[in-house]
C-alpha cells in the first residue's frame, strides 16, 4: 500500500455505546481499516465522506508524537520487546493520524522491512529522525537512538513552546487594542460626533474624518465582518508565506536577531547530538541538521563547514570561521574534537543554548511590555483625540461664555 494513502483523511459520523452520535475527522488507509479502527472503540461507524488532499491535516508527525513515540520504543526495546510489539504500544500514545502511520510500520516490519525503511515509506518522519535511525539499525542500539531523538524532540518542543508563549502577549495585547478601537471607532465617535454638530460645535477636519470611518463601519458591519473573516482565512491558508516574511522582518532587529539564533543553534546542535552518538560520520550529520536551521546566516556557515569538511578540511579549523557561534562555544567544540567527545559536546552546547534563550527571551519580553503600552495608547489615544479636541472647543465656548 502506498504511502499517501495513510493522508486519507475522513469525515465520519458514528453511534456511540450509549446511542448518541459522534463526528469526527481520522485518518485511516481505507474505509474498511476506519471501520476497524473505530469498532475497537465501540463505536458504529454510519457515514463517512473522503476529505480532499488540501483539507487534510495528516502529513509530518509532530514533535509531542515524535517525543511519544520514541520515548516508548526506548524503554520496550531497551527490556527486549520485540519491535512489532513495541510499535503496537506506541500507536496507543500518539495522535490518531501518528497511529495510523505506526499501524502501517508495524505491517512493514513484519513483512521484513528495516525499521528505518518503514519510516520513509509511510512518510512524516524528517530526515534526521531517518538517518538515525538507519545508522542504529547497524549498530544494533535502536533504543539507545530512540532515546536520544526523544530527548532531542522534547528539546525542541520546549524551544519552540518558548518562542510560541514569547508571541502569545503581544498578541493577546494588540487583539484587545484593535477591538477597543473598532468598538470606539463604530459606536463611540459617531455617537459624539452627532451630539456636538447638533450643538454647533465646529469640528476640525479629523475627527469628521474619523466620525465617516465610524459610520461605514457601523452602516457595512455586515460586509466589514466578512473582509475580517476572509482575511482570516488567507491568513491561515497562507500562514506559512506570512509567517517567513514577518520572520524575515523581525530578524533584522538586533534583540530578535540574537533569539533566532539561540533558537536555530539549540535545534541544531539537539541534532547533531542525537546523530553523531548513533554513529552517523559529523560530515553527513551536518548535512541533515543544518536543514533544521532556518536562519540565514548560521545555515550558510553550517553548510560551508560541511562543504569545506567534505573536501577534506580539519574540523578544528573550519570550526573557527563559524563566526555566528559564540567564541567560547567554538572553543569547548574544538577542545572536544580533540579529545574525541564531540558527541557529548553537542549536547553540552544545547542545554547552554536552550538555557540562553530562556534568558534572552524574558528580556525581549521586557522590552516588548512598554512597546505594547505605547502602541495601545497610540491606537486608542487617535480615536480619544478625535472626541477630545471638539470638547475641548466647546469647554472654551461655554468658558468665554460664562465669562462675558
Amino acid at each position: 500500500m502506498p504511502a499517501a494513502t495513510l493522508t486519507t483523511q475522513y469525515l465520519y459520523v458514528a453511534v456511540t455505546p450509549v446511542g448518541g452520535r459522534k463526528v469526527g475527522v481520522r485518518p485511516a488507509s481505507s474505509q474498511t481499516a476506519l471501520h476497524e479502527a473505530l469498532r475497537r472503540e465501540h463505536l458504529l461507524l454510519l457515514r463517512t465522506w473522503r476529505l480532499p488532499r488540501w483539507a487534510s491535516t495528516a502529513g509530518e508527525i509532530s514533535l509531542r508524537d515524535q517525543a511519544g513515540m520514541n520515548e516508548q520504543l526506548s524503554i520496550l526495546q531497551s527490556r527486549g520487546v520485540p519491535l512489532t510489539e513495541a510499535l503496537e504500544v506506541a500507536a496507543t500514545v500518539v495522535s490518531a493520524a501518528a497511529s495510523a502511520k505506526l499501524g502501517r510500520m508495524r505491517e512493514l516490519v513484519s513483512g521484513g522491512a528495516s525499521f528505518a525503511g518503514a519510516c520513509e515509506e509511510v512518510g512524516g518522519f524528517d530526515p534526521v529522525a531517518v538517518a538515525v535511525y538507519r545508522s542504529a539499525e547497524r549498530t544494533g542500539d535502536l533504543a539507545g537512538a530512540a532515546q536520544r531523538l526523544g530527548a532531542a524532540a522534547k528539546r525542541r518542543l520546549a524551544i519552540g513552546q518558548k518562542a510560541v508563549t514569547l508571541l502569545i502577549y503581544p498578541c493577546v495585547v494588540l487583539a484587545i487594542s484593535i477591538i477597543a478601537s473598532l468598538v470606539m471607532l463604530a459606536v463611540v465617535i459617531p455617537q459624539v460626533g452627532n451630539a456636538l454638530t447638533e450643538a454647533n460645535v465646529p469640528l476640525p477636519g479629523y475627527t469628521r474624518v474619523m466620525m465617516a470611518m465610524g459610520t461605514f463601519v457601523r452602516d457595512n458591519a455586515l460586509w466589514v465582518g466578512v473582509g475580517v473573516a476572509a482575511a482570516v482565512v488567507f491568513a491561515i491558508v497562507a500562514r506559512d508565506a506570512i509567517l517567513a516574511a514577518v520572520l524575515g522582518v523581525i530578524r533584522r532587529l538586533p534583540a530578535v536577531g540574537r533569539l533566532q539564533t539561540a533558537i536555530e543553534a539549540a535545534r541544531f546542535f539537539a541534532v547533531m547530538g542525537a546523530m553523531t552518538r548513533s554513529g552517523v560520520p559529523v560530515a553527513d550529520a551536518l548535512g541533515v541538521a543544518s536543514g533544521a536551521v532556518t536562519e540565514p546566516g548560521l545555515r550558510s556557515q553550517f553548510d560551508t563547514l560541511r562543504r569545506r569538511l567534505v573536501e577534506g578540511g580539519l574540523l578544528r579549523q573550519l570550526l573557527e570561521q563559524v563566526d555566528e557561534l559564540p567564541l567560547a562555544t567554538r572553543r569547548l567544540l574544538i577542545a572536544a574534537e580533540r579529545s574525541g567527545e564531540l558527541d557529548a559536546a553537542f549536547d553540552t552546547v544545547s542545554n547552554d543554548l536552550a538555557n540562553e534563550v530562556d534568558k534572552r527571551s524574558e528580556r525581549l519580553l521586557a522590552l516588548l511590555e512598554p512597546l505594547l503600552i505605547v502602541l495601545m495608547f497610540t491606537l486608542i489615544g487617535a480615536m480619544l483625540l478625535s472626541i477630545m479636541i471638539p470638547l475641548i472647543t466647546l469647554s472654551n465656548r461655554v468658558g468665554e461664555a460664562g465669562g462675558a
